[in-house]
């Protein structure tokens, strides 16, 4: 490998890590927003969506750059065609984390429903999925990448639970149906988000191995 591509590789995943940082924060901040009700750190994700869609832009034109000057194969290939994947999926995250502060937003403004909604459970686990995805691709780790696969089954789980929740009270109060849907919305986009986590797991696996697992279900640890 020349030295110049790779200066351009370590300049990439820096950049890449940068926005993974700031997709984080977003997430984190909706979360609180949506469990809490706070209608300020709401409004701060939503402001601050264009800074992430900005960065992103700009990491897809740096790894094109880098495929036509260098034309990088094996391994150096796949670590940018991932970089893109997890760029573009780390985008998404951030428009999932809008939708759930926009909901947030709304939701602040009425009372609550007093449901046995398991948000902080599953925000939890949708927390340590985000952290550890990022951490698995910048530590080329697919043991990691891996636990964050198994991860995925719990979150679907918990979605599952809340949408029969609120599909049952909203069958026996019409008047809660505008927030419940609301709540509802919410709980897809958080599962939405670890499907986006799984899949820079899944992106992870490939850079490192070379092995395609996506579509294929996780195997549990012996």
């Amino acid at each position: 490998m020349s030295k110049h591509l790779q200066r351009d590789l370590d300049s990439l995943k820096k950049r890449l890590l940068e926005v993974g940082s700031l997709v984080e924060e977003s997430t984190n901040k909706a979360i609180v927003a949506l469990t809490e009700l706070r209608r300020d750190l709401a409004e701060e994700v939503i402001v601050f969506d264009d800074e992430i869609d900005a960065r992103e832009l700009q990491i897809e034109e740096e790894c094109l750059k880098i495929l036509a000057l260098h034309q990088p194969v094996a391994r150096d290939l796949r670590f940018v065609i991932g970089v893109m994947k997890v760029n573009n999926d780390l985008e998404r995250m951030g428009d999932q984390a809008v939708n759930i502060a926009e909901r947030a937003a709304m939701l602040s403004a009425e009372p609550p429903l007093g449901l046995p909604l398991d948000f902080n459970r599953m925000a939890d686990v949708v927390r340590t999925m985000v952290r550890s995805s990022l951490d698995a691709h910048v530590n080329e780790d697919t043991a990691l990448a891996a636990s964050v696969r198994m991860m995925d089954d719990e979150v679907d789980d918990i979605h599952r639970e809340m949408f029969a929740i609120l599909k049952s009270r909203m069958c026996d109060q019409s008047g809660i149906v505008e927030r419940a849907v609301a709540y509802l919305s919410a709980s897809r986009d958080l599962e939405r988000i670890a499907d986006l986590a799984t899949n820079i797991a899944e992106d992870v696996i490939f850079m490192v191995d070379g092995r395609v697992v996506r579509h294929h279900r996780p195997e549990p640890a012996s």
